[in-house]
C-alpha cells in the first residue's frame, strides 16, 4: 500500500523525521495487516497502526512484527497493536482461499504471482513434491490451475498442518494435494525417492542443505527444480549469483543439469533479495 497515505495520515501528528522514518511497506493478509515499527516509534505504534487502518478500510487487524522469521518452523514474533485481538486471517489469490494463523505458521502474500508463475509451468499428469509447504499455498495454487496428478505438500510444522489440511478441504482438492507432517529430508528418505517430476524448495534459508533430498525425490529422466535462496548482492547480479552456486553444488554432486529461469522474487532488505532458479536436472540410472 502506497506510504504516501500513511504520511497524509500522520502529517499532522508526528514529526517530520519521524513520519520518514517510517517503514515504506507492510503486509496485508486478508483483513489482517503487519507492520514493523522502528524502534525510536514503539510508544507511537498505535498511531502508527490507526494510519494503516485508515489507509485501507477492509483491515480489522494490526500486528507489529518484533522478530524476524526464524527457526524451523519459520514463524516470526508478533504483537497485537490494534483492532479484533486475533492472529488468524483468510487471504484469497488466484482463486483459492487460505487459512493461517500468523504467529503459528508463516505466509507470505508477497509470493503470490510466483506461485501462479510455478502453476503455469506444470504439465499435465505431474507427479510434484513440495518440500517446503507451510498451509499449502504453492500446492494449492498449483492443483487449481494445472493438471498436475499429484501434489505431496510437505512441512515440518504441526501448526501449520491443520490449517494446510482445513485448506485442502476449502478449495476441494483433497484429489491431488497429499499433506505430509514431517522433516522433508525423513519424508522423501521413507517414501518419495524418485517420484517427482517437479520438485519445489521455497523456504530460502535451508535451499542448499536440503539439495540432496531433493535431488533424491527426482525421477532419473528428466525433472524440474525450483530453487529459492536469499543472497546479499552488492555489486553483482543477485539472479546469476544464485545460478552459479547452484550450479556449482550440483556439479559436486554430479548432477547433468541445464539452468533455464532465475529472477529476483523480491527484496528481503537492504541489498538481500530472495531468487529463484528453474533448472532441469537429469540421474543417471
Amino acid at each position: 500500500m502506497s506510504n504516501n497515505s500513511l504520511k497524509r495520515f500522520l502529517a499532522n501528528k508526528m514529526g517530520e523525521d519521524e513520519i520518514r522514518s517510517v517503514y515504506k511497506s507492510y503486509d496485508i493478509t486478508g483483513d489482517v495487516a503487519v507492520i514493523k515499527v522502528p524502534d525510536a516509534l514503539w510508544d507511537k505504534r498505535v498511531l502508527l497502526a490507526e494510519a494503516v487502518m485508515a489507509a485501507n478500510r477492509s483491515v480489522k487487524v494490526v500486528l507489529g512484527q518484533i522478530s524476524p522469521v526464524s527457526g524451523d518452523y519459520r514463524v516470526r514474533g508478533l504483537e497485537w497493536i490494534s483492532g479484533e485481538k486475533r492472529t488468524e486471517a483468510t487471504y484469497r489469490e488466484n482463486g483459492c482461499v487460505f487459512k493461517v494463523d500468523l504467529a503459528k505458521a508463516y505466509f507470505s502474500p508477497r509470493l503470490s504471482h510466483e506461485r501462479l508463475r510455478i502453476a503455469e509451468l506444470v504439465k499435465q499428469g505431474e507427479v510434484i513434491v513440495n518440500m517446503f509447504a507451510g498451509v499449502g499455498p504453492f500446492s494449492i495454487v498449483i492443483a487449481k490451475h494445472s493438471k498436475a496428478s499429484r501434489i505431496y505438500s510437505i512441512d515440518i510444522n504441526p501448526d501449520a498442518f491443520p490449517y494446510v489440511e482445513e485448506n485442502i478441504r476449502l478449495n476441494k482438492v483433497v484429489d491431488r494435494v497429499i499433506p505430509i507432517l514431517g522433516d522433508a529430508k525423513e519424508v522423501i528418505e521413507a517414501e518419495l525417492k524418485g517420484v517427482a517430476d517437479r520438485i519445489l524448495m521455497p523456504l530460502p534459508e535451508k535451499a542448499a542443505e536440503y539439495l540432496d533430498a531433493a535431488v533424491s525425490a527426482a525421477k532419473t529422466e528428466n525433472s524440474w527444480l525450483h530453487y529459492y535462496e536469499h543472497i546479499y548482492a552488492k555489486d553483482e547480479d543477485p539472479m546469476e549469483a544464485v545460478k552459479e552456486k547452484l550450479s556449482e553444488l550440483l556439479v559436486k554432486k554430479k548432477i547433468d543439469h541445464e539452468l533455464h529461469f532465475g529472477r529476483v522474487v523480491r527484496a528481503v532488505g537492504p541489498r538481500w533479495y530472495q531468487v529463484v532458479v528453474d533448472a532441469l536436472i537429469r540421474k543417471s540410472q
